[in-house]
């Protein structure tokens, strides 16, 4: 198998419906304004956060925003994820058929027993591929990212991913906050780190650094994917 994938696909892989969203919606947004093929992988039906038809048209209806070229689905059962061999072996077979230059994942440091399986799992299967990283969601635990993506300009439209998942907008269980409040804090905080507004965090597995002709150059110390500036800065 080799995966070192030259392509412009992106493949983000979630354990249930809203994660890819709140950990990496805007880098997607960005991607598919500069033209690259976006796939989603979703591994369970989020049955444990609401009905499993629901949560699946809330996705579908997000991913018609980012303009995905197809959504996979593990229909696995929310919080009951298989052996992390099953899970592999799905991953492989969706990267086989989309041949991703770059995989987000869910962070592997989380008390969510998913998505540690799946970071678990995607460490493993994506030893071909050039380029993963590691996104946050609400339940991640010592998220320190080393690459920040700068959201402004897509900011508002990260949201609107998030509000068509209306079912999961009040499921923070901190009083009076939604998931919405929650997702612009968490960009405005992430953003400060990469010393802009608004900004998603990502922790690298493994990243190709491209040496671009100077007058390309950037004043900051950045990673250059097509137009995709990830702020390495500390």
């Amino acid at each position: 198998m080799n995966y070192s994938s030259n392509s412009n696909n992106i493949l983000a892989i979630g354990c249930h419906p809203d994660d890819i969203e709140f950990g990496c919606g805007g880098t997607l947004l960005k991607y598919a304004e500069k033209g690259y093929n976006i796939y989603l992988l979703i591994l369970t039906m989020g049955d444990v956060g609401g009905e499993r038809w629901i949560r699946r048209k809330e996705q579908e209806e997000s991913a018609k925003l980012i303009n995905v070229k197809k959504v996979f689905w593990g229909n696995f059962s929310d919080t009951d994820l298989p052996s992390t061999r099953t899970i592999i072996s799905l991953i492989e077979d969706v990267i086989n058929e989309t041949d991703p230059h770059s995989i987000l994942i869910n962070y592997f440091d989380d008390t969510h027993q998913d998505h540690r399986t799946a970071a678990e799992a995607a460490i493993s299967a994506t030893r071909f591929v050039r380029e993963v990283l590691f996104y946050e969601v609400p339940s991640s635990k010592n998220f320190q990212p080393d690459i920040f993506v700068d959201i402004r300009d897509v900011l508002d439209k990260k949201l609107d991913l998030l509000s068509t998942h209306a079912s999961q907008i009040n499921r923070t269980r901190v009083k009076d906050l939604t998931i919405l409040e929650s997702a612009r804090s968490c960009a405005n905080f992430r953003g400060y780190q990469g010393r802009v507004k608004y900004a998603e965090g990502f922790k690298a597995l493994r990243i190709l650094k491209e040496i671009h002709n100077c007058e390309y150059a950037d004043a900051r110390d950045n990673v250059l994917r097509g137009g995709i500036a990830f702020n390495t800065s500390n």
